[in-house]
């Protein structure tokens, strides 16, 4: 009876969260058991940890044949572990969480409900507030998530986490996105598909720390910036354009002034200046066309996204 009801496969990044998991397999079995009318299978990857998270996850599958592991051969990212999850997993509906419990689990059940009762493809969630994160934070979050909804034609919802509940439909068409530079929160919301956003309020982690500090969401912001919108060199193409306006206009009133007054323009300190700023609008213009072009090399070196060491049975 069992092998005739739908599977949902939970995929579960890990970076040592050695101390959370056994809070974590608590908690989603006591779901699982709240849902008879599915069966389970759970993914987790572990991602590189130098902790003991890989032998929790091998002492896990031992009692438990619905806990299967990856475990990378080094540290590759969240969003390979995101695509290893999802490549691996078999079920007819996926939900991708974390295991520090701030995704809560209990959720399950009511997106469940709503892929299957109201037709969504998936209900994906996201956080009313941002409590628990330093101010400094939680201001660029808001920032980025306004700044890249105005430049890219991709919409993303402030506050998203990547936990969400999708059907195998709306996962194959994300898995079908070969690209090696992956920004999940774009992917889920490019592919489309009939999304049901639920919202609630910060949980703090059940244990350990966060692993993402502000330089590391800086550059992941940079990522989706370049991921998702070509406008950053767009503009890098009009300063160009405005400054070799703004240094005719400046060349026509040095020669303006120096026939009527017969005096050149004075003071070194102003010239240099203005060279210092026109200098460091041209690096940034030519940084701006460098991130662009490292993703590309990256694209076309054909590299696998990660290298799986050891697996489950």
């Amino acid at each position: 009876m069992a092998d005739n009801l739908p599977k949902i496969s939970i995929v579960v990044p890990c970076y040592n969260e050695e101390e959370a998991l056994p809070i974590f397999k608590e908690a989603i079995i006591k779901v699982a058991d709240s849902m008879p009318q599915v069966t389970f299978e759970y993914i987790f990857i572990d991602d590189g940890s130098k902790d003991g998270t890989l032998r929790v996850l091998r002492e896990m599958a031992k009692e438990n044949e619905a806990f299967k592991y990856l475990s990378f051969s080094r540290n590759f990212g969240k969003e390979a572990g995101l695509l290893a999850g999802l490549e691996a997993a078999t079920g007819d509906f996926m939900a991708v969480m974390d295991a520090d419990m701030q995704d809560p689990p209990e959720l399950l059940p009511q997106m469940y409900k709503s892929i299957v009762d109201e037709g969504y493809d998936c209900v994906a969630t996201r956080r009313v507030d941002r409590k628990g994160e330093p101010p400094i934070r939680s201001f660029f979050a808001n920032r980025f998530y306004k700044f890249i909804n105005k430049i890219s034609e991709t919409k993303m919802v402030d506050g998203a986490r990547d936990f969400r509940l999708m059907t195998r439909q709306m996962v194959d068409a994300i898995l079908d996105l070969k690209e090696y530079n992956r920004f999940s929160k774009g992917l889920f919301s490019w592919v489309g598909f009939n999304t049901k956003w639920m919202e609630y309020e910060s949980i703090p982690r059940s244990a350990g720390t966060t692993k993402w500090n502000f330089w590391q969401l800086l550059l992941y912001s940079m990522d989706g910036i370049a991921a998702f919108s070509v406008k950053p060199l767009a503009l890098a193409s009009f300063m160009g354009v405005l400054f070799c306006f703004l240094a005719f206009i400046g060349i026509m009133f040095i020669a303006v002034r120096w026939i009527i007054f017969g005096d050149p323009v004075a003071g070194w300190a102003s010239i240099v200046s203005i060279v210092l700023f026109v200098g460091g609008i041209q690096l940034l213009c030519t940084g701006i066309m460098g991130m662009y072009l490292s993703k590309a090399y990256l694209e076309v070196k054909g590299r696998p996204v990660y290298v799986v060491k050891e697996r489950s049975k």
